[in-house]
């Protein structure tokens, strides 16, 4: 069985965190980061950071808190230059966002000044962005309008100082123009209800997870909405610059956020929530074949409410962490040993 430690607990500062990610800043240490406050949206949200060494993790500290603004979705990645990258967004809502980032030379200790990335640029929509055998730098983005969800990939050569985008990468049933009957454009949290409102009539994707499987060879797994109503898959032959038609895959999806992790021996190990409707359960599927089947080989977390929003790494020593939402009030860390999946 995974082991599973809390990260982070509601305190009156921040009742409420979602969207966790994951990285080894060096081996045997781990950051975790998340965004916290009253609500998802709520212009009092910022980025949270904790560290985690010799097993136990330190108490959080907020590390990204723009007055009047709500601040989403944090990505944490350590480049092959041992460079840590911070990335979150920051906008008065989805549609708005902006691409802001830090970086640290020193494990986590220090960050840079936030910097903005270009408009039309936003990083990372959810999912850690992978290096290449050849040095390219991939981020897995999507951008999320009235009746259109689509994905894309910035892509840079040069170490993150320039940065190109490709695509659209759309789904399944996507582009014939017709008359949206959703009332919202993307997740909006309904205070009254205390619940996300999704877009749901229309066909689309958002937030891939990306893994190379041969040199310049890319496969890209993405959240759809429910019209789609299962995991998405695209391919790239040419080190991401162009991109397969989309595909479904045999595994359901709520619309909710899933992230993939390509191990040392060629394994893929995907976390989600594999059902059609609600975010329960939190799995792990293993696929042996480069992800053309995805058995179901262990559940996180079974009960009632939302265990959402999973990060997925594999440390230097081999075993597998994730870091997910536990219903909006807490974060949770899982260590799993590959060997026994």
């Amino acid at each position: 069985m995974p082991l599973a430690q809390p990260i982070f607990e509601p305190n009156p500062a921040a009742p409420s965190c979602h969207a966790a990610t994951i990285v080894e800043a060096v081996p045997g240490v781990f950051l975790a980061a998340w965004f916290a406050g009253t609500h998802e949206g709520h212009p009092d949200v910022g980025i949270w950071l904790a560290r985690c060494e010799g097993g136990a993790w330190r108490a959080p500290a907020k590390v990204a808190d723009e007055p009047g603004v709500s601040h989403y979705n944090p990505v944490l990645f350590r480049d092959p230059k041992s460079v840590l990258w911070l990335f979150y967004k920051i906008g008065l809502s989805v549609p708005t966002w902006t691409g802001m980032y830090r970086t640290s030379a020193d494990g986590g200790h220090t960050w840079t000044t936030p910097a903005m990335l270009p408009a039309g640029l936003i990083g990372p929509a959810k999912n850690k962005p992978i290096a290449l055998r050849n040095g390219d730098i991939l981020c897995g983005t999507s951008h999320e309008t009235w009746g259109s969800w689509a994905c894309w990939v910035e892509a840079s050569a040069d170490g993150g100082r320039n940065w190109t985008k490709r695509g659209p990468i759309v789904a399944p049933g996507a582009g014939p123009y017709q008359a949206a009957r959703d009332t919202v454009v993307s997740a909006v949290w309904d205070e009254a209800a205390g619940t996300l409102v999704l877009p749901r009539h229309f066909a689309g994707v958002i937030q891939p997870t990306l893994w190379e499987h041969a040199p310049g060879r890319v496969k890209m797994l993405m959240r759809s909405t429910e019209r789609v109503g299962c995991v998405c898959a695209s391919a790239s032959d040419d080190g991401g610059r162009t991109w397969s038609p989309v595909e479904r895959v045999p595994v359901p999806n709520p619309n909710s956020g899933l992230d993939a992790a390509r191990l040392a021996d060629g394994r893929i190990f995907l976390a989600c929530n594999p059902v059609r409707e609600g975010r329960t359960p939190l799995s792990v599927l293993v696929s042996e074949d480069n992800g053309a089947t995805w058995p179901r080989r262990v559940d996180l977390e079974t009960g009632a409410g939302e265990y959402s929003y999973p990060s997925i790494i594999q440390a230097d020593d081999g075993r597998v962490h994730v870091v997910a939402t536990h219903s909006r009030t807490r974060i949770f860390h899982y260590i799993l040993d590959p060997r026994e999946l």
